[in-house]
């Protein structure tokens, strides 16, 4: 009686495979690198589109601070979310001292005319320069988004939500790599964060 042995060998493998491959390292090794939870909050001042300079640090030593990250004002999706961040979002951190701070790439005056239009009581502020888009690793190459932007770079963030606490630490991040639009209300309340 003899046994057969079958040994599998690997078939050549095709360059789009290969090709595939590489996207999903270069994929994973982004998503790995996105802000979670534990990470720190950088002392970064955005410039908020009708009262200038706002200083995270200092904002966040009188109440915990949720940021949500959009891509520009004239963004059909983008303005759908922040109008139901002020119709659900900021009525449930109303009984809180969480501040709300939608964060772009845009610069504050084209971010200033889609405050006003939805009539928006929450922070709405520009990352010019993508410090702190660029520190949580959320920005993504969009070639010409510099025309929308207003400034130098064509780089988008994908869309988010980061809560950091009173002491600067991340304790929630929702951020949705598929270009999903974020929940409009984080899981737990801000409140009880530290």
């Amino acid at each position: 009686m003899t046994t057969a042995v079958h040994r599998h060998v690997p078939s050549a493998r095709r360059p789009a495979d290969d090709e595939a491959l590489r996207r999903q390292f270069d994929r994973d090794a982004i998503w790995n690198r996105m802000v979670k939870p534990g990470h720190r909050l950088p002392s970064q001042p955005l410039l908020e589109a009708d009262l200038g300079p706002i200083h995270l640090d200092r904002l966040r030593l009188t109440g915990p601070i949720v940021l949500v990250f959009f891509r520009y004002a004239s963004s059909e999706p983008c303005n759908t979310a922040l109008a139901a961040y002020q119709h659900q979002l900021v009525p449930a951190l109303a009984g809180t001292d969480a501040h709300l701070v939608a964060v772009s790439p845009q610069i504050p005056q084209r971010l200033a005319e889609i405050k006003r239009r939805h009539d928006l009581t929450y922070f709405v502020a520009a990352d010019v320069r993508h410090t702190l888009i660029d520190a949580f690793n959320l920005g993504f190459h969009e070639p010409g988004a510099d025309a929308m932007l207003g400034g130098r770079r064509s780089v988008l963030p994908f869309p988010a939500v980061v809560i950091a606490d009173r002491a600067g630490t991340v304790r929630f991040a929702d951020v949705r790599a598929d270009g999903a639009h974020t929940p409009t209300r984080p899981p737990s309340s801000p409140r009880s964060a530290p």
